[in-house]
């Protein structure tokens, strides 16, 4: 197994860049295609969602591999190789299993323990067996994938740890009170139709919501998923759909906006929200400067000009940027140097600090000066410069979530009073604080059981061509010494023959019965990969008849699971 990924997702990149990497579905296929077609990989698959995108491959050179897949990415995300190096990690073999396990289980998520990611999974393998470039390895791995998310699901608590985003979101959006209360009796627009819009729907539908008003591109999509949400009767919910064009002149009868589109622009700008605010309340809408306000707070921070001076040999240089004083508090040395390498390569924060009047390179450099400090003292004094003053912000009257990647909202709604606004940004900083519950332990536990499980399956697969191969050897030479013996006995009768001939078929299966099966045992240990070597040695096997038997079996299986995931 020569498994590898590639890829970026919430945990290593800024929601910039992810917006700016994100995938369509044709840039899916097109990736995984041009994947399979380079040289080092023979199998591809890519699981992209809202907050990562990774490129799965089985490849026969590690750096080559990691240099091919690295460069298709950023060909294929639009985002220079350069400028997304900084932000990508790599995962090989047994380490790229547990990856993905993780995952599944929904421990990468970025609400712990959701489990839409199943779906997503499942969605990305169908996709590779459809395009042919999923084999052996990958299919495996992702079905083996699957099942592990749903064991982890079935067999503890992990649900309770956290919840879908659209749930999680919701929470923001009514600052942790009870949904169902706070949505009671309010009218939603939900923009998009695809399988996160209409969870969204769906999800404020159970919530108590009066209205929900879809608007989806295709009308029909809208059209069916409002019939959906009002079938069985039993409900007093209205749900109709709209066409986009009509969406500005919504917004002023909705409470709650939910889009979640596959749209590469904005499609609620800044000034449309602002007009909905005003033809709702008669008033323009306010607009907050240098506003940070997030979804768990009801204020609105105060640029100060007041700062403390840092410690350490930094002490003497000029104050940070926001952009390097905001990012540096509380990090150690190692993770110091790292996040100075991301402002000496971050063309779109030098953009933003150039505009603030700030020095990206003087930044650079005392941050550097900084991790020299912090390899000696410790980390970064959390507290590096007086709390903001808050002042109270108007209640919103209108509430929008913003579940898409890239964002189908201007992040500019932040600083509109009267509005507030979660996206998956702020839902990102929201989970870090999270709490994790006791059942990722054992989550944890399930994962790493698993993985061991996979690579000694894997590694006992290995071998299996090899004593396929052997037995078959041992069979010819069966099939040409009976053949030898009846020339020189000629006078045999037919019981006799068939007697010699299973005595010699006997003692042929028993010298090899402890030899493959022990060696099938210690080629599923790690390390055992050499046995197959071995063993080929040993009994001067044909390289090309293992190969034969190895393809053979590879078209078996791919026939087979091609024809749809579990």
């Amino acid at each position: 197994m020569s498994l590898l990924v590639v890829g970026l997702s919430h945990r290593s990149a800024p929601v910039s860049v992810l917006e700016r990497a994100s995938l369509s579905v044709d840039d899916q296929v097109k990736l995984a295609q041009d994947t399979v077609a380079a040289e080092p990989a023979t199998e591809a698959a890519v699981l992209a969602t809202c907050n990562r995108i990774e490129l799965y491959a089985d490849v026969d050179k590690f750096h080559a591999g990691v240099a091919e897949l690295s460069t298709l990415l950023a060909q294929h995300s639009g985002v220079g190789l350069e400028e997304l190096t900084p932000y990508l990690y790599v995962h090989y073999e047994d380490r790229a299993v547990h990856h993905l396990f993780s995952v599944a289980c929904g421990l990468d998520s970025m609400v712990v323990g959701e489990g839409q990611i199943l779906g997503q999974i499942k969605d990305a393998l169908a996709r590779a067996q459809e395009l042919h470039t999923a084999g052996r390895l990958l299919n495996d791995l992702f079905q083996q994938a699957l099942r592990v998310g749903k064991r982890a699901h079935s067999e503890t608590g992990i649900d309770r740890a956290g919840q879908s985003l659209v749930t999680f979101g919701l929470e923001q959006l009514s600052r942790s009170k009870d949904v169902p209360a706070w949505a009671r009796g309010r009218k939603a627009l939900v923009i998009g139709a695809g399988s996160m819009s209409s969870l969204a729907a769906a999800t404020l539908a159970r919530a108590g919501v009066a209205e929900v008003v879809i608007a989806n591109r295709t009308r029909e999509r809208a059209e069916r998923l409002a019939r959906i949400l009002t079938e069985g009767g039993d409900t007093d919910l209205r749900a109709r759909a709209i066409p986009m064009d009509a969406v500005p002149a919504e917004l002023t009868r909705a409470d709650v906006v939910v889009s979640c589109t596959g749209a590469t622009g904005l499609v609620l700008s800044a000034e449309t929200i602002a007009a909905a605010v005003e033809g709702r309340t008669g008033a323009p809408a306010a607009v907050v400067e240098d506003d940070t306000q997030r979804p768990d707070s009801g204020r609105t921070a105060v640029k100060q000009d007041v700062r403390e001076t840092p410690l350490g040999p930094a002490a003497a240089e000029p104050g940070f940027s926001l952009m390097g004083e905001s990012a540096v508090a509380g990090m150690d040395a190692a993770t110091l140097e790292q996040h100075g390498a991301w402002v000496d390569n971050g063309t779109a924060d030098r953009r933003e600090a150039a505009r603030a009047g700030a020095d990206p390179q003087a930044d650079a450099e005392l941050i550097a000066a900084l991790a020299a400090t912090a390899a000696t003292v410790g980390r970064v004094p959390e507290h590096r410069r007086p709390e903001p003053v808050a002042a109270v912000r108007p209640e919103p009257v209108l509430f929008v979530l913003d579940l898409a990647m890239p964002r189908d909202v201007d992040a500019a709604v932040h600083r509109l009073a009267g509005v507030r606004l979660v996206d998956i940004e702020s839902l990102a900083e929201a989970s870090a604080d999270a709490p994790m519950a006791a059942d990722v332990d054992q989550v944890r536990r399930i994962v790493s059981d698993e993985v061991a499980a996979f690579g000694a399956a894997q590694r006992a697969a290995h071998i299996t061509p090899t004593v396929v191969a052997l037995r078959a050897m041992a069979a010819d030479v069966v099939s040409s010494e009976i053949a030898r013996l009846e020339g020189r006995l000629p006078g045999l009768d037919d019981k006799q023959r068939a007697e010699i001939t299973q005595t010699v078929r006997r003692v042929v299966d028993k010298l090899l019965h402890a030899p493959t099966v022990r060696v099938k045992q210690l080629a599923a240990e790690p390390g055992g990969a050499g046995y197959a070597d071995a063993l080929r040695t040993l009994f001067d096997l044909d390289p090309e008849t293992v190969a034969s038997v190895s393809r053979a079996d590879n078209d078996s299986e791919k026939h087979r699971k091609n024809r749809g995931p579990a």
